[in-house]
């Protein structure tokens, strides 16, 4: 509290300077706005600043702008730096502020709200994901701008490089724009795990260590890359922040290690480039060597990993150029493939540095790299079976020059080879629609009930968590049914489960007839279902539909083998009346579901006590 008024006064003391700052106007009516252009920098070496100091005449005048170009980036840096960012609007306006870096350890914003009063959040990569103030893969924070002329202040300070990539949005806007940056993510590390597992394949199948090699070297990239994204903190390890804070630097020290030794494998440099075979194994130890330094410092092993990333990089081109230039002909695919991944690990290393401007490209040159060296990469180890095949009839033909009598034995060799290839290429394409069919079996089953069509647990949850946000945010209400049949389970004692499978799936279409489309229904398991309703007015459209419910429900089942009769007992629960969490309100509605069976059956409960007296005739289970 003392530092929050602290900051009121900063912000008042410092009105007179905002005339001497480039001042955001939010009235542009744009979707964004990338506030490099508008921050002022200032560093704190030991770290003591707080944000009443920032007015003081000598501490104000440190603030300066960030000459580099592109993002804001201050490299490996052992300061807390504070940014400064003056705005204007209007009229009182929501903003979401995105920081685009996910590895930053502490992030601090400090603002006023619509109401003038001071605000301060936190977050950063060392804390679980589920404390930050907004879900998202990058640092989100929800704010709300006073009208008038106001001054944001960012506190940030990292032991891994001190990007600050910054976008003001508006909150429409980022939410248009973020599905189609995670389905672009998603597609990435989809095309990581086709490539990583089909070469797996490969590697049993022909036991050739350059595959394996290469498969956890994509291992390694997929995991430094979810790290530097924000996927692996948001899906992978949210609760894990000790190894969401090391990720990154391990993940791309784990793949520098495996990319030194496939290069080696791949190119053999050890007969053709003896030399370079060296630095290679000089590049895989000191990826060791990062890896293990991540147990005393971060900064030490992130410093490693980068130049161990500039090394190996331009070793392996080196090798690849020496290596086909002395005939080995799968290395013009290996040169090209290779130098696309390690320009993108120069760039990368270099932005780590600052030595080259954060901006697009810069920031996404490992994924653009990566993606096409998998790719030519794949070209390449096939070539490389094309070539021991060669090989192979070379020698075959050698053979049949100087011994003519063994032409028969060898050409039923090549016939049974060349079976043998067609056979396991055939047992790859089945392995690989099998995978696919399997993946999207396993996608249907995570989120929908198989028998009724209607969204399972996963979705309750996702739904429900959505849900309560949104009325959070906009003062609104959530109303959660929870129905359970009356007179069920008769029906699968006295006529099969197959009778009662009709009858659920009958109740599903049923329930999809009584509610609207933005109203969602959920299987909740066996026969309970779920209804979440939001709105102004969630709490009479909750009766209403439950009215609805009963009447329907009640009304004849005709399976084709039997006419059903059954009822239903529903319980409601609100948001914010009768519960604060998604656990709270499912509670609360399974007491009041209770009530309404106790109360007799066939009516519905809110879990305040209060039962509806009207009343559909309800069956005994």
């Amino acid at each position: 509290m003392f530092r929050l008024l602290s900051f009121l006064v900063i912000l008042l003391c410092s009105r007179w300077a905002l005339a001497q700052l480039p001042v955001l106007n939010l009235n542009g009516h744009h979707d964004a706005y990338p506030l490099s252009g508008y921050l002022t920098a200032l560093e704190d070496p030991g770290k003591t600043l707080q944000p009443v100091d920032l007015t003081r005449p000598d501490i104000a005048a440190r603030f300066a702008p960030h000459h580099k170009q592109g993002e804001i980036n201050f490299g490996y840096s052992h300061s807390a730096y504070w940014l400064r960012l003056p705005v204007y609007t209007s009229t009182a306006s929501a903003w979401f502020l995105e920081v685009a870096y996910p590895s930053l350890d502490r992030l601090d914003i400090y603002f006023h709200d619509a109401q003038g009063l001071p605000q301060h959040l936190s977050t950063g990569d060392k804390r679980s994901f589920s404390t930050r103030p907004y879900p998202h893969r990058n640092f989100v924070f929800p704010m709300t701008l006073p009208a008038g002329d106001s001054v944001l202040y960012i506190r940030a300070e990292s032991s891994g490089s001190l990007t600050l990539p910054t976008t003001l949005w508006q909150p429409d806007a980022f939410h248009r724009m973020n599905p189609g940056n995670y389905t672009v993510l998603a597609l990435y590390y989809g095309t990581l795990l086709a490539l990583g597992g089909y070469n797996l394949l490969l590697y049993l199948s022909l036991r050739d260590r350059a595959y394996l090699q290469y498969v956890l070297f994509v291992a390694g990239m997929a995991v430094g890359q979810a790290s530097l994204n924000g996927f692996g903190n948001q899906f992978v390890w949210p609760d894990w922040p000790a190894w969401g804070n090391v990720a990154l630097p391990v993940g791309f020290a784990f793949a520098g290690l495996f990319g030194s030794l496939f290069s080696r494998s791949f190119l053999e440099t050890a007969t053709l480039a003896p030399r370079l075979d060296k630095a290679l194994q000089a590049g895989a130890l000191l990826f060791l060597a990062a890896m293990a330094a991540q147990l005393i410092s971060y900064r030490a092993g992130a410093t490693l990993t980068s130049l161990g990333g500039l090394l190996v990089s331009n070793v392996a081109l080196l090798s690849g150029v020496v290596s086909w230039r002395r005939g080995h002909a799968g290395a013009r695919f290996f040169l090209l493939a290779w130098a696309l991944l390690l320009v993108g690990v120069s760039i990368m290393a270099l932005r780590n540095f600052g030595w080259v401007p954060t901006n697009f490209f810069t920031y996404y040159a490992m994924q653009i790299g990566s993606t096409l060296d998998l790719l030519l990469l794949s070209f390449a180890l096939a070539d490389r079976i094309n070539i021991l095949r060669a090989e192979k009839e070379w020698m075959q033909a050698e053979a049949l020059s100087t011994k003519q009598a063994l032409v028969e034995s060898l050409t039923r060799s090549e016939q049974e080879l060349e079976a043998r290839v067609e056979a396991r290429t055939r047992e790859l394409e089945t392995a690989n629609t099998q995978l696919r069919e399997n993946e999207k079996a396993l996608t249907h089953i995570a989120r929908l009930d198989p028998l009724t069509g209607l969204g399972n647990r996963i979705v309750l949850d996702e739904e429900l968590n959505r849900a309560i946000h949104r009325a959070a945010r906009h003062q609104a209400s959530v109303a959660v049914l929870l129905v359970d049949l009356d007179g069920f389970k008769p029906v699968n004692d006295q006529f099969g489960h197959a009778t009662g499978d009709r009858v659920l799936q009958e109740v599903a279409k049923r329930f999809k007839e009584c509610v609207r489309k933005t109203e969602t229904v959920i299987r909740h398991g066996g026969d309970e279902f779920v209804i979440l309703i939001e709105g102004g007015e969630a709490a009479r459209d909750a009766h209403v539909v439950a009215g609805k419910l009963l009447e329907r429900i009640a009304a004849p089942i005709d399976t084709g083998t039997a006419v059903i009769h059954i009822g239903a007992s529903i319980g409601i629960a609100l948001y914010p009346a009768e519960g604060q969490t998604p656990d709270q309100l499912i509670h609360e509605a399974d007491q009041a579901m209770y009530a309404a069976k106790t109360s007799g059956r066939g009516c519905f409960c809110r879990a305040n006590g209060k039962c509806s007296p009207n009343r559909v005739h309800a069956h005994s289970d």
